[in-house]
């Protein structure tokens, strides 16, 4: 029995919501938005983290251990479980337990479909980028008094937190298409940052890849409008595919990029584009106007989904100089060039440690280069990466992606596969990309030593980056602590 066929997919009731793993960056979202709108939440995890303690202060009971017993944590049977069919085995017993009880089993997808109902969905997709995109929708709306509810894959460094339960119109979301869940929603704005090949594990072929997102662009009600990047061309193609079906669609980008593409009317024309060391400095052109926006985040593709940001939160009613101020704020996300520490002295002084999430060569490739860009706006230091590929099929896909892509840095450490819900492949680790890297490059297949390999070839004011959707990101402290 497949994931997709052992589903409910009608509407639930929510009365008594169990959620099997509710710890993980999207489960708990979605519990604290229940918990906040008054609904019983139980669950279980792995282990006991800061988010399970957060969701207990919250409200929800949650249990440490997968136990058949835990389905009846709030005195009775749940109403319905959610759970993630990536993340979690099918002979999970809770799962069985719910299954023999007769209870509707759902998946992260179709609650938050469930929680979005009746609301302005603004729904945030593409292979790179979706959960920034998000975040800074969010704190852009929210700078304009809108008071959106969202859920994201990672937390607001500012606001320290992945979901809300807001008081406005709009629900913010991201649209995950690595199992088709994106289809489960129904956007009044839907954006889609870039397309490009990914999750071939489930989707087999590229061009059932490509598929899914014009499927869900034929999901946008009949008032609602797709929002494309004109900067990559799969999107752009998506955008001039959708508008001849008839549907809405407004592009952004930068005046090359929009000139490219006349045939697709511009919502944002990035008009100027200045790198800072702090981030960048940006004009954009929206609704014949031009606002002024310093970004603290670096990197044109981070640019590019500011422009997204603003775009979507205008379509709303938004004001934009209020969201563009929201922009301005906009402090990041934790994983995304997030800086994790500088090293005020000694041998190592100025050195700075940065942590971001991209396991993708596009992704690499694009913090690598943002990265370059602050260490050439501050006029000191070299880029130095340690990377922990993600997935044994993607790493085998893209070896030598990645490996151009980690070619951009000066000094490159490869760590081995972190290979999640994926079992080991004989004869793959990460060698197979380290070996393609044509920059000075480690193999390190002991995680231990990682901190270490960092110091024999770090510099002082080096700009060093942790990256990857696994383990990698524990790293970040433990080279602060060589280093210091």
């Amino acid at each position: 029995m497949t994931a997709s066929s052992d589903i409910q997919t009608s509407v639930v009731d929510l009365a008594r919501v169990h959620m099997i793993g509710i710890g993980g960056a999207g489960m708990s979202g979605l519990a604290r938005i229940l918990a906040d709108r008054g609904h019983v939440v139980t669950g279980s995890d792995a282990k006991d983290t800061r988010i399970v303690l957060a969701l207990r202060a919250a409200g929800a009971v949650v249990a440490i251990g997968h136990r058949k017993e835990n389905l009846e944590l709030a005195g009775q049977l749940p109403t319905v479980v959610v759970t993630s069919f990536a993340a979690i085995p099918q002979d999970n017993p809770e799962l069985v337990a719910a299954r023999e009880h007769g209870i509707p089993v759902i998946r992260r997808s179709d609650l938050l479909a469930e929680l979005m109902a009746g609301q302005d969905q603004v729904l945030l997709a593409g292979t790179h980028g979706k959960t920034s995109t998000t975040s800074m929708t969010v704190v852009a709306m929210q700078a304009a008094g809108m008071d959106p509810s969202f859920a994201i894959g990672g937390q607001l460094s500012k606001a320290g937190t992945n979901a809300h339960n807001g008081t406005g119109s709009a629900f913010v979301a991201e649209a995950d298409e690595s199992d088709a869940s994106l289809l489960r929603y129904e956007p009044t704005v839907a954006v889609v940052t870039n397309i490009e090949p990914d999750h071939l594990d489930f989707f087999k072929t590229r061009e059932a890849y490509f598929q899914v997102f014009d499927d869900f662009a034929d999901r946008i009600g009949d008032d609602g409008t797709l929002v494309v990047c004109l900067d990559d061309d799969n999107a752009a193609a998506l955008g001039k595919r959708t508008a001849e079906r008839g549907i809405r669609v407004l592009g952004y980008g930068t005046q090359a990029a929009v000139d490219a593409h006349p045939e697709l009317t511009a919502g944002v024309t990035v008009t100027s584009l200045r790198a800072q060391d702090f981030g960048s400095e940006v004009t954009f052109l929206i609704d014949g106007r031009e606002v002024a926006v310093d970004l603290h985040i670096p990197g044109t593709h981070m640019v590019l989904n500011a422009a997204a940001a603003l775009l979507a939160g205008h379509l709303l009613g938004g004001d934009i100089d209020l969201l563009a101020s929201g922009l301005t704020d906009f402090s990041g996300v934790r994983r995304r060039f997030e800086h994790r520490g500088t090293i005020s002295g000694g041998k190592y002084a100025g050195a700075r440690v940065f942590d971001d999430y991209a396991h993708h060569p596009t992704e690499v490739a694009a913090v690598i280069t943002a990265a370059r860009e602050k260490v050439t706006a501050e006029g000191r230091g070299r880029v130095v990466v340690a990377f922990q590929p993600h997935l044994y099929s993607r790493t085998i896909e893209f070896a030598q992606e990645f490996a151009e892509a980690l070619s951009l840095a000066d000094e490159v450490l490869v760590l081995d596969i972190y290979g999640a819900r994926e079992q080991p492949v004989e004869g793959v680790d990460g060698r197979i990309i380290a070996d393609k890297v044509t920059k000075p490059v480690r193999f390190v297949p002991d995680f231990s030593q990682v901190a270490s390999v960092v110091a024999q070839v770090a510099q002082p004011d080096d700009l060093i980056l942790t990256m990857g959707a696994g383990s990698v990101t524990m790293a970040a402290d433990e080279i602060l602590a060589e280093l210091s």
